[in-house]
């Protein structure tokens, strides 16, 4: 359709491979921006994960105990989600994006692991691979402790193997539908058996007498299989380079999938290294990334760490109550961290746009506009926080404030009557302009 403005540009990098700018982010240039969010220097943003425990033992048939053991797990997901949400907004770095790419591409839910610990651990794993190999991710992900649960890892052992790991690393993670068999799956399964978690410990441990040491035969080749063999075979096969870099261009660049052309170029910056930096670095330079037609619906986290980094409100310094509206709103969206509605991962596109989570949205919106910097707004939105002026210099001073490079007339003369400062950036920040990473 036509290449995006410079700044258009900018701001299209820092909500792809970041979560938006902060205020004044945009007023640097693209190279300078790029440098910064492919920074491997230590984050500014990166506070330490909370320390959190593990579940303890609950007698059978103790119903105070385990409404006891509930409250603590719901008290430690609450406090795991709010941190992280915290470290996007604070956050200069790709690192923390692509933790969340990672998140959703090896989708994993605390609903079934039941351990805010666990799930730690494994964001973990995504924030110091998730820019480096794909192999060493794919290596690290395989014995997972939270996969391993999510996905009946604990039920696999030898003369009954649970196929649900296997299956999924297959079609999911790295090679999709139609390059691999159900004999692929079933014995990748047993190369997987004896990883189990325990309820005492936060990392998976392989029991020898569970695993089947017997030879399996995977992608034709036979041997004594484990667990890391299983997965180094899966990234040997000649689709998965293609089939990896198709998720990262779905999520960070654009839901039609990239030429043969430009594919070819991405897979051979992969290389046999496997390097996801250097694909993202690919990426960033195909003409496809500055196209206008490259336009994404913002997934609700995206959507809301955005606003929250424009309107210099921290996570971290909300109190509990607060903490637990901002989460209510995005499970009003349908997205809440470290809660994936399946091993799929969450939807994209259109399907954030519902009437119900339109509502929630604004309300969300209301909700971190209230608890806004007013002083760091003001200066970087000029009248939006400020005096309240002419409706044209609110309406301009909301559109710097979050980085819109442009209002069309329609969202102009909507938001020309709103006079309350915080109400006119709610709206705002849920017109089509904001909403839509152009």
């Amino acid at each position: 359709m036509g290449e995006i403005s410079e700044r258009a540009a900018v701001r299209r990098l820092q909500e792809r491979f970041g979560f938006g700018p902060k205020p004044g982010g945009l007023d640097v240039g693209f190279d300078a921006a790029l440098a910064q969010l492919f920074s491997t220097a230590a984050d500014p943003g990166a506070t330490p994960p909370p320390a959190l425990s593990l579940p303890g033992m609950v007698e059978k048939g103790d119903s105070e105990a385990k409404k006891a053991a509930n409250k603590a797990r719901a008290a430690q997901e609450l406090k795991a989600s709010a941190w992280w949400l915290d470290r996007m907004v604070a956050g200069d770095r790709a690192t923390e994006r692509l933790a969340w790419f990672w998140h959703g591409h090896f989708a994993t839910s605390n609903q079934k692991v039941r351990s805010a610990r666990l799930m730690l651990a494994q964001n973990q794993i995504f924030r110091a691979q998730g820019r480096g190999s794909f192999t060493q991710l794919a290596r690290a992900m395989i014995v997972d402790a939270a996969l391993i649960k999510w996905l009946d890892g604990n039920d696999n052992r030898k003369g009954s193997p649970n196929e649900n790991l296997a299956r999924e690393f297959l079609e999911l993670f790295t090679l999709g539908i139609g390059h691999y068999t159900e004999v692929d799956v079933f014995e990748g399964a047993r190369a997987l058996t004896g990883w189990t978690v325990r309820r005492t410990s936060a990392k998976a441990t392989l029991m020898p007498k569970r695993h089947d040491s017997e030879p399996k035969t995977v992608f034709g080749k036979t041997g004594d299989f484990g667990a890391v063999d299983f997965a180094e075979l899966a990234l040997a096969k000649p689709g998965s380079a293609a089939f990896v870099i198709g998720r990262l261009w779905f999520r960070l660049v654009s839901p039609t999938s990239p030429d043969s052309a430009a594919l070819a170029r991405l897979v051979a910056a992969y290389g046999s290294k496997r390097d996801i930096q250097a694909v993202l670095a690919a990426i960033v330079v195909e003409p496809a990334f500055r196209d206008s037609s490259s336009a994404m619906v913002k997934q609700p986290v995206e959507w809301a760490v955005g606003l929250m980094r424009a309107l210099g409100v921290r996570p971290a310094g909300l109190d509990d109550k607060t903490k637990l509206k901002v989460l209510a709103g995005l499970r009003g969206m349908g997205q809440v961290p470290f809660r994936p509605p399946s091993v799929g991962g969450w939807p994209s596109g259109a399907s954030w746009l519902t009437t119900s989570a339109g509502v929630a949205r604004l309300q969300l919106a209301q909700l971190i506009t209230k608890q806004a910097d007013r002083g760091q707004t003001a200066q970087a939105g000029q009248s939006a926080f400020g005096q309240l002026g002419k409706s044209g210099a609110r309406v301009d001073g909301v559109r710097v404030l979050l980085g819109v490079e442009a209002w069309s007339a329609r969202t102009r003369d909507a938001l020309a009557g709103l006079t309350d400062p915080a109400q006119l950036t709610a709206v705002a920040a849920c017109a089509p302009e904001y909403v839509v990473s152009g």
